[in-house]
């Protein structure tokens, strides 16, 4: 198993470019091979060789193809079929990106997978096995390059421009609080964050805490875990309400996830 990921290394790709990373799973390594995806306010794009095989699941959907595509901000916890060997590269975009980057996709449309031509979208394509996948910093260097034809296209206008100056408040803000933080009206913030991002503030908010617990689960190692105390460090209030919340956001209860441990973050560990 390889993994990594590594932040853009030009400013101005930056702004729209959370990360890139790189997974590759061999036929010798071990692991869940159907992992899910939970819930992400963020679309990422993945660039892999034309014969990689696809596919993904949730209640409402089941996509299957080949090479390289994109998965949008998705509610939904989706599965994967990981049984194959496979190498791929992500880019994972800032939240709200595809809307300035003007990108011939409806952002509105959440809990999609959507096959990619990259040489037709980005004006060129990567061969993904000519690159230096075990140089984190080159292929950045290769990547920026690559994303960079995007830059010219670049849309910004007043709803563009209120989310970005809204994402960086919302950890910390009460939503009912957040139109005045910023000088606009409530109704004003709720509808440009809802076309911007294809997602109402309270989705957001609530996926990013989700990623939060995650990590913190993560990162216990299976260790005894006390759950009201859990429940109450991440602003539930009992451990019937985390409980709930949790069996809408990854089809689980916090127990039968412990002992199957089968998200991605599980599988492949924190790099992405």
């Amino acid at each position: 198993m390889r993994s990594w990921k590594i932040p853009p290394d030009n400013a101005n790709i930056a702004k729209y470019v959370d990360c890139y990373w790189l997974l590759e799973k061999t036929q010798s390594d071990s692991g869940p091979e159907y992992p899910k995806l939970n819930p992400d306010p963020a679309a990422h794009l993945i660039l892999s060789e034309p014969e990689q095989y696809y596919q993904y699941e949730h209640n409402a959907m089941s996509v299957t193809g080949h090479g390289s595509h994109l998965i949008l901000p998705h509610c939904k916890t989706i599965l994967m079929d990981h049984s194959r060997p496979f190498l791929v590269i992500g880019v994972k975009f800032q939240v709200g990106a595809l809307y300035s980057l003007s990108l011939p996709i409806d952002q509105a449309r959440l809990d999609q997978v959507i096959s990619i031509d990259t040489k037709k979208l980005f004006k060129s394509e990567i061969d993904i096995l000519t690159q230096p996948i075990d140089q984190p910093e080159a292929l950045r260097n290769i990547l920026d390059k690559f994303l960079m034809p995007c830059l010219l296209k670049i849309y910004e206008d007043k709803h563009s421009n209120l989310i970005y100056n809204a994402l960086p408040i919302l950890a910390s803000t009460p939503i009912s609080e957040v139109g005045a933080a910023l000088g606009c009206s409530q109704r004003t913030i709720e509808r440009s964050f809802s076309r911007v991002t294809g997602l109402t503030l309270k989705q957001y908010q609530s996926m990013n805490r989700l990623e939060i617990m995650l990590n913190h689960l993560y990162e216990l190692e299976g260790k005894n875990i006390n759950w009201g105390d859990f429940a109450a460090k991440f602003g539930f209030s009992d451990q019937s309400h985390l409980i709930r919340y949790l069996k809408t956001n990854i089809g689980d209860t916090p127990g039968n996830y412990i002992r199957q441990r089968d998200l991605a973050i599980d599988a492949y560990g924190n790099f992405e």
